[in-house]
């Protein structure tokens, strides 16, 4: 497979995040030697179930389940870390010792107690101001981001320096501005209890990465997140505070664009979001029900009840541009199997498709699929000219087409 997408691979969200990112990368993870997620922080929510068993991610990269392969965390992330130490031990009581093969990165900033709840102090603010907020995951992503913008963010190359004084003064400016408490006794302990454990994990990932390419390693970048969430291109304001895109990866692991050589971009067959903001191919409340009862469209990061909605041709155009994808995994087509028919939004309005009316469940094979499914990712191909290489037909890891 390494062959089929080259030696630098990354695997990029073409919606508002939630596609099912998850199950390709662990797919395609396989056949590569090094994992590495650039960007984001635990405001992403990758899920995979194997063996009937469901493994949700939020800062390790999903084809960490794989054993042997280094895992990097790179300079764009965001990392709290009682949330990664979490997953940590998570993984080993799943039989999956992390630790001796995870670099983070030295540049990634940490994403403290404090700034989760100037998360939730800015939502009310905001939506005190336009009746509405932009509907966050309050897991401080913003103003983690936001100090790093500021320049005064706190890295993981301080994990092992005295940031009593530095916490002081955060906590005193806090109170001063926002009323708000800072208890800065959790927050030393969360970093001694990280530095226990990530004792010689952090690292120069730069230079790390650059190596692996330089000894003929192959590379899988997981992105985060979906790029209609990106900071610049996306919704804005109802964005992430990261890039979404493949650019942003790219600088998020310090990689330069001449080394990349796929992209598979991952968009359900349907479509969801989460939180506020325009979606301009939601569906009617009756059908985004339908939508989400069978799809299971509730947030692996919250919990939330997603919004459905059907395809859009021109929101797919757009990450096209903005990804240069190569190859489309078309994720949950299974979802749609009792649909009469299937709307896709167009550049002047709704195109009806005809629905399948039988069950694509767990198919593994392209010739299998009822012929309007086959003519359903046809249509697919044809309005973005990009080719469909995997189209997932449930849950479980089994359940994926690799389509020639």
């Amino acid at each position: 497979m390494t062959s089929s997408f080259g030696n630098v691979c990354a695997i990029i969200g073409a919606q508002w995040g939630d596609e099912g990112k998850g199950k390709v990368v662990d797919i395609v993870a396989q056949h590569y030697d090094v994992i590495a997620r650039a960007c984001g922080g635990a405001n992403a929510g990758h899920t995979i179930v194997i063996d009937g068993v469901q493994h949700i991610f939020h800062l390790l990269p999903s084809g960490c389940f794989h054993e042997g392969k280094p895992i990097i965390l790179g300079a764009g992330m965001v990392l709290h870390l009682p949330t990664l130490l979490e997953e940590i031990e998570e993984m080993k009581k799943a039989g999956f010792d992390v630790l001796p093969r995870l670099y983070i990165s030295s540049e990634a900033h940490i994403l403290f107690e404090y700034h989760k709840k100037l998360d939730g102090v800015f939502e009310e603010a905001r939506a005190k101001k336009k009746g509405k907020g932009i509907g966050t995951t309050m897991r401080g992503i913003g103003p983690a981001y936001q100090d790093k913008a500021a320049r005064t963010g706190i890295r993981m190359e301080s994990l092992d320096a005295d940031l009593t004084s530095e916490l002081k003064e955060r906590a005193e400016s806090i109170k001063e501005q926002f009323g708000l408490d800072i208890d800065i006794n959790i927050e030393l302990k969360n970093l001694e209890d990280a530095r226990s454990v990530l004792k010689g994990c952090v690292t120069d990932t730069v230079s790390l990465i650059h190596e692996y390419l330089e000894d003929g390693k192959s590379i899988l970048i997981e992105g985060a997140q979906g790029a209609l969430l990106d900071l610049d291109h996306g919704s804005y304001p109802y964005v992430t505070s990261s890039s979404t895109t493949i650019s942003g990866a790219l600088q998020g692991l310090g990689l330069p664009p001449k080394v990349l050589k796929s992209c598979i971009g991952i968009a359900k067959a349907y479509c969801t979001r989460v939180g506020e903001g325009e979606f301009s191919s939601e569906a009617s409340e009756d059908d985004g029900n339908r939508i989400r009862e069978r799809g299971g469209e509730y947030g692996a990061t919250t919990g939330r009840p997603r919004r459905c909605g059907w395809l859009s041709v021109p929101d797919l155009l757009k990450v096209v541009r903005l990804n240069g994808y190569t190859h489309w995994n078309i994720t949950k087509l299974d979802v749609l199997d009792e649909e009469d028919q299937i709307p896709v939004m167009m550049s002047d309005g709704y195109q009806n498709l005809p629905g399948w009316k039988a069950s694509t469940k767990g198919l593994t094979s392209f010739d299998e699929l009822p012929e309007n499914a086959k003519k359903y990712i046809q249509f697919i191909e044809e309005q973005t000219g990009v080719p469909v290489a995997f189209i997932g037909t449930g849950p479980e890891r089994e359940e994926m087409i690799m389509k020639e």
